[in-house]
């Protein structure tokens, strides 16, 4: 009677060595999934500790808020946003730069306390952009912040 089921059934027949390989590819592809949600939900500091995913990591931070910077300047230049108001997001995008960057928090430092600590490079730079968004009688250029902002944040390491 088993023998009767098995027929029935269709038996232990042999099986494609695909169905091996598919398994395991889609094992592989979860794991992978489940490491990669793991590590974009990671909080920046252990990031920071990592070797190998804090030079991915840096890479990706560079390239995301230096688009921001050139959004902002592209904006400006359409008219979307005043000079005033490119400044302040400018100077918003390079403190929020810096905090993903160097888990300093930036955006809550007077410009003073930058510049005497380990953002000292980017104290000119947010100074100016404090500078250029409260003083109308500056003759700041904001393409030239905007340029600047970019290669601050490119050329962080």
């Amino acid at each position: 009677m088993p023998g009767d089921l098995l027929r029935y059934v269709g038996g232990p027949g042999p099986y494609s060595s695909w169905w091996l390989w598919l398994g395991l590819v889609m094992l592989a592809v979860v794991i992978a999934w489940y490491a990669a949600v793991f590590v974009a939900t990671m909080p920046g500091s252990r990031l920071r500790r990592i070797r190998v995913v804090r030079d991915v990591h840096g890479r990706l931070l560079r390239r995301r808020f230096a688009g921001t910077i050139r959004r902002i300047s592209d904006c400006r230049r359409r008219g979307e946003l005043s000079d005033a108001q490119a400044y302040a997001q400018m100077s918003q995008t390079v403190r929020g730069f810096l905090q993903q960057a160097t888990g300093i928090r930036a955006p809550y430092l007077h410009v003073e306390e930058i510049g005497t600590g380990a953002l000292a490079s980017a104290a000119p730079l947010i100074a100016a952009l404090r500078d250029a968004r409260f003083d109308t009688t500056t003759d700041a250029d904001p393409d030239r912040l905007g340029s600047q902002a970019e290669e601050l944040i490119r050329s962080w390491a």
